[in-house]
C-alpha cells in the first residue's frame, strides 16, 4: 500500500547500504507460521523481487506460495504502529495474532 511504501522509504533513508526489505515466513507461534521482515543488502538468488513506487521488496523462495496475493500495509494508531499483511491464503490465526496457518 502507499502507506507501506512511504514507511519503507523512510526506514531505508537511514540505511544507504541496504537496497530494500526482505519478507519471509518462519515456523513459530501457536498456529504455525509468522511473518519476518528484515533489511537486505542484495537480492537473494531465489528471491522474488517486487518494485512498488521505487521501493524494492524481496520475497524469500519458501514464502512465495504462502504470500501469493498478499497486501503489505503500514498502520498507525494511538497505541501502536506496525506492518500488517492482508493475506487471502490464511485459514486460521492464533488468538494473539502472532501466527497463522495456511
Amino acid at each position: 500500500t502507499p502507506s507501506a511504501v512511504q514507511k519503507i522509504k523512510q526506514l531505508l533513508k537511514d540505511k544507504p547500504e541496504h537496497v530494500g526489505v526482505k519478507v519471509g515466513v518462519r515456523t513459530r507461534g501457536c498456529n504455525g507460521l509468522s511473518y519476518t521482515l528484515e533489511y537486505t543488502k542484495s537480492k537473494g538468488e531465489s528471491d522474488e523481487e517486487v518494485v512498488q513506487d521505487g521501493v524494492r521488496v524481496f520475497i524469500e523462495k519458501k514464502a512465495q506460495l504462502t504470500l501469493l496475493g498478499t497486501e503489505m500495509d503500514y498502520v498507525e494508531d494511538k497505541l501502536s504502529s506496525e506492518f500488517v499483511f492482508n493475506n487471502p491464503n490464511i485459514k486460521g490465526t492464533c488468538g494473539c495474532g502472532e501466527s497463522f496457518n495456511i
